[in-house]
């Protein structure tokens, strides 16, 4: 994150100026910003350095400070976390081992969880590319619940991987029958 330059930092002049009563002064020098800051025993602070004229304001620094931090703090509770679980299947992984997958699968896309699937292939399963991708395809179609897919079946080198979610659409209709 590029530093706030302040008082004599600013090297750009003229500057877009705006008192500490917030009122707006206009475009003037930078040495008469620093005057006028200077006179209120304040500090002139670049706010807003891409603009041009750069737009600078008289505050104090400490203040100014806090109230970016409080703003930046805000922003970041309201971000939405989305964790993503991860489960892991073979070419070789069972029936049953399979439905116990997919009931562990349901339990995560009820809790809002995004589900990262695993295929691991070994040795010369990795030469079966289309019959582990059309198997990794079964697999989702047997889960019960409305998913859709957050990101297509990728190759790495350990397998396959897909991550899905859970459907806004299928949500509702379940929620009615309750």
């Amino acid at each position: 994150m590029p530093r706030t330059r302040i008082n004599h930092w600013i090297k750009i002049s003229p500057i877009r100026l705006i008192d500490e009563n917030g009122r707006n002064v206009g475009v003037v020098e930078t040495s008469q910003g620093l005057r006028m800051a200077r006179e209120a025993g304040l500090d002139l602070i670049e706010i807003a350095p891409n603009v041009r004229p750069p737009v600078c304001r008289i505050m104090d620094y400490g203040k100014y400070q806090y109230q970016k931090s409080k703003q930046e703090k805000e922003q970041r509770g309201k971000q939405k976390k989305v964790e993503v679980k991860g489960i892991r299947i073979s070419m070789r992984t069972g029936q049953h081992d399979l439905e116990t997958k997919i009931k562990q699968i349901e339990k995560f896309l009820n809790k809002d969880y995004k589900v990262k699937i695993e295929m691991i292939l070994k040795g010369r399963e990795k030469s079966l590319f289309n019959l582990a991708k059309e198997k990794l395809s079964q697999f989702i179609e047997l889960i019960p619940l409305e998913t859709k897919i957050e990101q297509e079946i990728k190759k790495n080198p350990r397998g396959l991987t897909i991550v899905i979610g859970k459907s806004s659409i299928g949500t509702s209709s379940a929620q009615d029958k309750q």
